[in-house]
């Protein structure tokens, strides 16, 4: 399947921030699916990543959240199979983990609202 862009699009999509060298990324809305914002990652070779905006994935399969490091808006995880952030280090939001197979927050940092672990399998 392809996908017709704008010019301007195809430039936000490629963009690196210089420093760290971290792709911005959109919400998964500019890609349609989580499956096919990995698909895209995968093919530029799974650099670090952030998420301008919200990012839902709510009751969705999925196990890790790979090298993304930072979510702008809020992350929604809740009823997930989510077992580990990953590289993640920082949420605008809220971060809304309940239910959730997670087992440690690993290299979060920082959140700009509230966390939400009920029903989490996180040990204190």
């Amino acid at each position: 399947m392809k996908y017709i862009i704008t010019e301007e699009q195809y430039r936000f999509l490629t963009e690196e921030e210089e420093e760290q060298k971290i792709l911005k990324l959109p919400g998964i809305e500019y890609f349609g699916s989580w499956e096919t914002m990995q698909k895209f990652l995968e093919k530029r070779g799974n650099p670090p990543y952030s998420i301008d905006g919200d990012l839902y994935l709510e009751g969705t399969y999925i196990e890790s959240l790979g090298n993304l490091v930072s979510v702008s808006g809020s992350l929604n995880l809740y009823d997930t199979q989510l077992k580990s952030l990953g590289e993640l280090k920082s949420v605008g939001g809220y971060l809304d983990l309940q239910k959730t197979e997670i087992e440690t927050l690993g290299n979060l940092v920082s959140v700009g609202g509230y966390l939400d672990l009920h029903g989490a399998k996180i040990e204190s």
